[in-house]
């Protein structure tokens, strides 16, 4: 198993398209697909900004901007996403809207994130502190996921926390 933390970062930015893709197919269980979206989307942008983040924000040649606007970027995902948990109807129009503004505000994230923080990361960081990074991130993630992170209670909750952060 990779520990690189770009990889761990990449693998999971790979696994939110195969789950878009999922939602956007009406034959699909989109209540199930969603509930695994929520769970890793929420996990994976905690352990980032628990571990990741204050890390990479050491290194000079990181952009410390790109860093803050990444956690400004999950708040609005966290937004986008409770938007989606809150539509009962998975064959709705306001279910595919909600869907589509989740999809644009991720999709928008992750290709800043990979040709910025995670560029710059992958040039600058040592593979040995990646590696522990990665490990970290795996941990937390981990965690998150066992605490039931997804859950529309807790999604409700950090959405109204960080509500502060998007510009």
């Amino acid at each position: 198993m990779a520990t690189d933390v770009v990889e761990l970062i990449l693998a999971d930015h790979r696994r939110f398209e195969e789950l878009f893709r999922s939602l956007r197919d009406r034959e699909s269980d989109r209540s199930t697909v969603l509930a695994e979206l929520a769970a890793l989307l929420v996990a994976h942008a905690e352990a980032e900004e628990a571990e990741v983040y204050p890390a990479l924000k050491r290194y000079k040649e990181v952009d410390n901007h790109e860093v803050d606007h990444g956690a400004e970027e999950h708040a609005e995902g966290h937004q986008a996403l409770l938007a989606l948990m809150e539509v009962g109807d998975t064959l709705s129009e306001e279910w595919e809207s909600r869907l589509e503004e989740l999809v644009q505000a991720l999709n928008h994230h992750v290709d800043e994130e990979e040709r910025t923080i995670l560029n710059d990361a992958r040039q600058q960081v040592p593979d040995a502190r990646r590696d522990e990074l990665g490990r970290l991130f795996a941990e937390i993630r981990q965690d998150r996921l066992d605490d039931n992170c997804g859950d529309i209670a807790y999604v409700r909750k950090i959405a109204a926390a960080t509500e502060d952060r998007i510009d």
